[in-house]
């Protein structure tokens, strides 16, 4: 039996995946669950698991971020909602990968792959730690960005990072802030600018929004546990945190 940790920003899949492997009862003993990549990262090194179901996109901490700190070396099944990380590649290195929603059928190959390693009957076994971090390294951006390109008219703007003030995600576009006040549609989506953005200089703070920190001009406190941020642009932009990325705002402030 598989000792197993479940981490996933989000309640009701964890409770769905719970539900899924109480049909392999004979085969995992759930010992912990986690709701964002840092949590994770302190549970699987105190629980030290056999396997961990992962998601990718968390605040905090990725799924990529916190397999690149851990000192234990679980079995890992990632599980997101996200189809452009590369599934096939995930498939050839060993490293299983569940599209959500997660389907019973897939669930039962992911255990058969699983109790093979067990068994010590895959070849790849013995290397598939190695291979689940180089194919993290493949995965990471391969260059920062230091502008963003914006088209307006028949032009291509090239916006500084230090001229901008925030992005903003509207249904499927998202657009670039300017400290002028000035609002550009970008191609970028959110989740592609967290990524892609210097970390010491952007940070997201919501579904729909990540600010440059230098921007950044006050912060309130707001019910359950939210934040509303005002940013120094022209337009003096508030801007609610989602919940479960105030523990962003707060470790970067310590508030």
């Amino acid at each position: 039996m598989f000792k197993t940790i479940l981490i996933d920003d989000e309640k009701l899949a964890i409770s769905r995946l719970e539900r899924l492997l109480g049909k392999y009862n004979d085969t995992f003993e759930i010992i912990g669950r986690a709701g964002n990549g840092a949590e994770g990262l302190a549970l699987v090194e105190t629980l030290l698991p056999e396997v961990i179901f992962l998601d990718i996109e968390m605040p905090v901490m990725t799924g990529f971020e916190m397999l690149s700190r851990l000192t234990h070396s679980p079995l890992v099944v990632f599980a997101t909602a996200y189809d452009e990380y590369a599934i096939k590649a995930f498939e050839e290195n060993s490293i299983d990968y569940l599209l959500k929603p997660i389907e019973v059928e897939r669930l039962d190959m992911t255990v058969a792959k699983l109790k093979k390693f067990a068994l010590g009957q895959d070849s790849k076994g013995s290397s598939f730690n190695q291979d689940l971090m180089n194919m993290i390294e493949k995965l990471r951006p391969k260059k920062a960005i230091s502008s963003i390109s914006v088209k307006t008219g028949n032009k291509i703007l090239l916006i500084g990072l230090s001229e901008i003030s925030h992005f903003e995600a509207d249904d499927k576009y998202v657009f670039l802030v300017t400290q002028d006040g000035q609002k550009y549609l970008t191609n970028y989506t959110i989740s592609t600018l967290e990524e892609k953005l210097p970390s010491d200089q952007f940070i997201r703070v919501s579904r729909a929004n990540v600010l440059n920190i230098s921007q950044i001009k006050e912060i309130e406190k707001h019910f359950s546990g939210k934040f509303i941020v005002t940013m120094k642009d022209k337009s003096q932009s508030k801007i609610m945190t989602g919940s479960s990325y105030a523990d962003n705002l707060k470790g970067l402030f310590e508030i």
